[in-house]
């Protein structure tokens, strides 16, 4: 099993959101090396730190987990949306996204001031000068602590 971070704007899709619709795609995705790990790397029962970005305060709020392998993202093919690419073709598609299941949200969102107060997670991704993919691997030592410390 491997453990991931995935980072979703909370007035575009929260953790309460999830939990409303028990599964969703984790679509719009358009960054190379985040869709790789969709689309390579993730399998189905990985475990997902459901972080909320561009909020006040950024962090993590709960547990979601792969519940469905790489598949086209239907978004590059919509040209109403703002996620569509022209150079996407259904036989060749360029962008894939997993679907992720609710698990669980924390009892206390770990802000990403907490994150970066815990020592223990200094090498943690999410943490490094420049890392803005909203789709990152974690290692299960820092997934574990800050799973703790979301009091779960």
């Amino acid at each position: 099993m491997k453990y991931w971070l995935m980072k979703s704007e909370p007035d575009v899709y929260s953790i309460d959101q999830l939990h409303k619709d028990k599964t969703t795609p984790w679509e719009g995705v358009r960054n190379y090396q985040a869709r790789n790990y969709m689309q390579k790397d993730m399998q189905v029962g990985d475990l997902v730190l459901f972080y909320h970005s561009n909020a006040e305060p950024p962090g993590v709020a709960g547990i979601a987990k792969v519940s469905k392998l790489a598949f086209p993202d239907k978004t590059q093919f919509e040209k109403k949306s703002e996620y569509f690419d022209a150079k996407a073709t259904k036989e060749k598609p360029i962008w894939f996204c997993v679907e992720v299941e609710y698990v669980a949200k924390f009892k206390n969102l770990v802000s990403l001031s907490d994150l970066r107060d815990n020592e223990k997670l200094s090498d943690m991704v999410v943490l490094q000068k420049g890392s803005r993919l909203s789709v990152q691997p974690v290692e299960k030592k820092h997934f574990d602590i800050v799973k703790k410390m979301g009091g779960l």
